[in-house]
């Protein structure tokens, strides 16, 4: 599977205020995520955010709900429960393709990811955005998914497979974010 721009959508998982200072390396997973979000905007690839209960652990950070077309407030854990799926099919029926970030790892992501996954949808996760209270749930998580068959892509791989060629018209911009990095 090689992500395509043209059908991609990118979903920035429950950054929340409250919850981000119990993620290990969280402002590590937040600079990272708001690269990605920087080239979905550039690349025009619809961006979604999701909130868990946000009554209880505060609205996505302020500079990642900025970089969402829209959120989708949920109190499943698999965002797909509380209508993920039908929002991507209505910002495009085009949609194949979803690029996942976000916290925590093993339990809201990894369930989305799959609940992505069983409504037919291509799943990759981007680790280096991603996040869990502890190292080592996050690494289980990751191993599941893979197992799962949901593809782990490093930022740079995702840009380069959205972009295709150095010919791309936002290629020099792109190739600026990634230097500014």
């Amino acid at each position: 599977m090689m992500m395509n721009q043209d059908t991609s959508a990118l979903i920035l998982i429950d950054y929340q205020t409250r919850l981000m200072p119990s993620i290990n390396q969280a402002e590590g997973a937040i600079s990272c995520a708001l690269f990605l979000a920087k080239v979905a905007q550039a690349l025009e690839i619809p961006i979604l955010g999701t909130e868990q209960n946000p009554d209880g652990l505060g609205p996505n950070d302020g500079r990642i709900k900025t970089f969402c077309r829209q959120t989708v407030v949920k109190h499943a854990f698999n965002g797909v429960t509380d209508g993920l799926a039908k929002d991507i099919k209505d910002i495009s029926p085009l949609i194949t393709q979803v690029v996942l970030a976000g916290c925590e790892a093993h339990v809201c992501l990894m369930q989305t990811a799959l609940g992505l996954q069983a409504q037919g949808y291509e799943v990759a996760v981007v680790p280096e955005a991603c996040g869990s209270r502890m190292a080592q749930d996050k690494d289980l998580a990751l191993a599941r998914m893979q197992q799962e068959k949901i593809v782990m892509l490093s930022p740079e791989m995702l840009v380069f497979e959205w972009l295709k060629t150095s010919e791309h018209p936002q290629f020099k911009n792109i190739l600026q974010l990634i230097k500014n990095r």
